[in-house]
C-alpha cells in the first residue's frame, strides 16, 4: 500500500467527519435546533416508530439523552410517543405534522453541505469516491463486532 495513503486515510476520515459535524452544528444553530434533533427527526421520517433504545442505538449515544431529546421534541410538537402494541412498557416514536417543515429545512442544508463537501472535485470522481467510501463501510462491517452495529444503513 502507498505510504502517503496509508498516513493520510485515517486522520483524513477523520478530519472531514469532524468538520461536517462542526459545520451541521451550525447550521441547526442558524435555525434554532441542534443536530441531534436534525438526527433524530430524519431517523423517525426514514423509521416510524422507532423505540428509544433503537434511537439511541443508531444515534450512538445513552439512552437518557435520547429521553431528554424526545422531551423537549415532544414539548415543541414535532414528535409523539406511543404505547407499542405488543408491550404497554414500550414507547415508539412517531412525527407530528409540524415536523415536516423542519424535515424540509434539513434536506436544503444537507444537499448545501453536501456541495460545499464536494465542490471542486469533478462528478466523475465524486461517483468513485462514494464507491471507494462504500467499500470501506463493508470492509470494516465485515470485522468481528463491528457488523451488529446500526451503521448498516445509509449505503
Amino acid at each position: 500500500m502507498d505510504q502517503d495513503f496509508e498516513r493520510d486515510l485515517l486522520f483524513l476520515l477523520h478530519d472531514v467527519a469532524r468538520l461536517v459535524r462542526v459545520e451541521a452544528d451550525r447550521r441547526a444553530r442558524v435555525h434554532g435546533t441542534t443536530r441531534a434533533q436534525w438526527a433524530l427527526l430524519v431517523r423517525l421520517a426514514k423509521h416510524p416508530g422507532l423505540t428509544q433504545k433503537e434511537v439511541a442505538d443508531l444515534l450512538e449515544v445513552e439512552p437518557i439523552s435520547v429521553a431528554r431529546l424526545v422531551d423537549r421534541m415532544q414539548a415543541a410538537g414535532l414528535l409523539e410517543r406511543r404505547a407499542d402494541a405488543q408491550d404497554r412498557r414500550v414507547w415508539r416514536l412517531h412525527l407530528l405534522p409540524q415536523a415536516t417543515e423542519m424535515l424540509a429545512e434539513i434536506d436544503v442544508q444537507r444537499r448545501e453541505l453536501a456541495a460545499l463537501v464536494a465542490s471542486g472535485i469533478p462528478p466523475a470522481r465524486r461517483h468513485e469516491m462514494i464507491e471507494g467510501l462504500r467499500v470501506m463501510k463493508c470492509n470494516l462491517l465485515g470485522v468481528p463486532g463491528l457488523s451488529d452495529t446500526p451503521l448498516k444503513e445509509n449505503g
